[in-house]
């Protein structure tokens, strides 16, 4: 099961993982293209392109680990910069409930200086999921300065500082389509010292997807927030095409 994070998902930005375990005893990797990189509502390619791969490995047991790679950029004027992650976590059900936890560390080179992880859990039933993602630490070093540019002390964020849940529902049509409508929840300090946003905000998203193409039309509640560049306040519409095959 690909973990294709951010691109275009189905029903929900990143929370395909509720369902890593579905192949038992298996190594697997994914390519994708896609006319942006979309995370919680927002850009992570200032709205340009993004090519991603990973490699999944998912044990019968329930257990599952994985890496996954993206270009990303955060200014029109910067150079391309990269994003790589690496996550593992234990999913199952029980009864007509479904359940996923793990861990995801989100990598990223020098230019960016942002590396996170952050702890998650999945519970569904029947098509409908709710993920909770709860940052767990960090190496930002975002300084503080005075109005007089000198240093005055460090930004610190504590483990559980910033939180993200969203609510998850997806289904097929009998053509084989797939729906997934998601709206999310974003609260803490985090996301504004990482994507210029404020710390509070929701997204929401629909998308379409078959036979590896995907179609997602997502916004956000932000007014006005962040440069001209990334526009996260406006509504983006995500083409993608996905290939996933057995190692």
């Amino acid at each position: 099961m690909k973990f294709n994070k951010t691109l275009v998902t189905l029903a929900v930005v990143g929370s395909c993982l509720s369902s890593q375990a579905v192949l038992a005893d298996s190594l697997s990797a994914n390519v994708s293209v896609a006319n942006n990189y979309i995370w919680r509502g927002l850009t992570q390619t200032t709205n340009e392109p993004a090519v991603s791969g990973g490699i999944d490995y998912a044990s019968d047991s329930g257990f599952y680990a994985g890496t996954w790679a993206s270009n990303v950029q955060y200014a029109a004027d910067d150079v391309y910069s990269y994003e790589h992650d690496v996550y593992f976590g234990y999913a199952g059900e029980a009864g007509d409930i479904s359940y996923d936890v793990g861990y995801l560390y989100y990598n990223y080179d020098d230019v960016a200086e942002y590396d996170f992880g952050e702890i998650y859990g999945t519970i569904g039933y029947g098509g409908f999921s709710v993920s909770l993602y709860v940052l767990a630490n960090t190496e930002a070093d975002e300084k503080l300065y005075d109005e007089d540019s000198m240093v005055i002390g460090e930004l610190d964020f504590d483990f559980g500082s910033t939180t993200y849940i969203s609510l998850d529902y997806g289904f097929a049509l009998e053509s084989g389509t797939e729906i997934g409508l998601h709206v999310g929840s974003h609260q803490g300090d985090f996301s504004e010292s990482f994507n210029g946003v404020p710390g509070d905000y929701r997204d929401f998203n629909v998308s379409i997807a078959k036979d590896g193409f995907a179609f997602m039309i997502s916004t956000t509640d932000l007014d006005d927030s962040g440069a001209d560049a990334t526009d996260n306040d406006s509504i983006k519409y995500t083409v993608s095409y996905s290939v996933d095959f057995e190692l």
